[in-house]
């Protein structure tokens, strides 16, 4: 068997278990497994793969034919430009969140370089440094990704899983992030104030997880999915808490669902939120909704 018939096979094989991205997959597994660049690989694509390369490879598509998330086989999801070690105990990092990220370091930077205060009305006087939380942090990777960013910010991240504490941790080493972890629920243990809190909170209602593809409903931890009966549970509570841990002039960004946008705004207005505004995703759905405190 070739090196271009093994991947062949490779994608056969997830084709037939209902893998939508079965010739990327199949692709990955092979630089994986293998070793190959794709230029290797189309330089060598008829040579014989041994018994030895045939084995690696076709192992690894068995493991991912039975839905086990890609992720999780190669231990590692791409985010904002770095590599985050992501195993059972964290969410995998989705690419919208990619934009949540993106919207908290824009703001960050608006306001380190003094073109504009947290209510868009100017800020002479901006901070030296700027303080920050990533609640809800799972991997880490909001987090650190801001840390890496906006070297001028002070970067707290808290979790309810110590176990996915542990693997926020090894990224900001791996990364070389300046991050402090706290476990904790919520914000028990971040008494102080931010200028920023950031979240993606678990959102999916209770009932609906069970209907989730596979890699999603058996491989991500419950506690990062399951929002409470009707996904709001976490909102309600940020919204209620998080003004005693903003400063004045502080932003609220948060992650949601892409039916949540009336329910989510109405708990920030009712909260004291004011100049809340929603982004949409690359489907067009609204995915991240922010708000300010005055």
């Amino acid at each position: 068997m070739t090196l271009h018939e093994l991947l062949q096979e490779g994608i056969r094989i997830l084709d037939a278990s209902g893998i939508e991205e079965s010739q990327a997959d199949a692709w990955f597994l092979m630089e994986d497994s293998l070793q190959l660049t794709r230029t290797q690989y189309l330089l060598r694509k008829e040579e014989t793969a041994d018994r030895a390369m045939q084995e690696r490879y076709l192992k690894q598509i068995a493991v991912r034919a039975r839905r086990v998330p890609l992720q999780h086989i190669l231990g590692v999801q791409p985010f904002m430009g770095y590599s985050f070690l992501v195993t059972e105990d964290v969410l995998i990092p989705r690419p919208e969140t990619e934009i949540l990220a993106e919207e908290a370091i824009r703001w960050l930077n608006r306001i380190l370089s003094g073109n504009g205060a947290a209510g868009g009305n100017g800020d002479p006087g901006s901070p030296e440094r700027i303080r920050v939380l990533d609640l809800c942090t799972g991997s880490g990777c909001i987090g650190i990704s801001i840390a890496l960013q906006v070297r001028r910010s002070d970067v707290t991240a808290s979790d309810l899983s110590e176990a996915a504490l542990k693997v926020a941790r090894k990224n900001a080493a791996a990364l070389g992030a300046c991050v402090e972890f706290r476990q904790g629920d919520l914000f028990e243990p971040v008494p102080e104030r931010f200028r920023l809190i950031v979240s993606n909170p678990p959102y999916i209602p209770g009932a609906q997880i069970g209907l989730l593809a596979p890699e999603v409903r058996d491989h991500d931890p419950r506690c990062a999915l399951d929002g409470g009966s009707d996904g709001l549970a976490f909102y309600r509570r940020i919204a209620a808490e998080a003004p005693s841990h903003l400063e004045n002039g502080g932003r609220l960004l948060l992650e949601i669902g892409y039916d949540q946008e009336q329910a989510v705004t109405r708990l920030l207005a009712e909260n004291g939120f004011e100049e809340i505004y929603t982004i949409k995703d690359l489907a067009g759905y609204p995915r991240i909704i922010s708000g300010i405190l005055t």
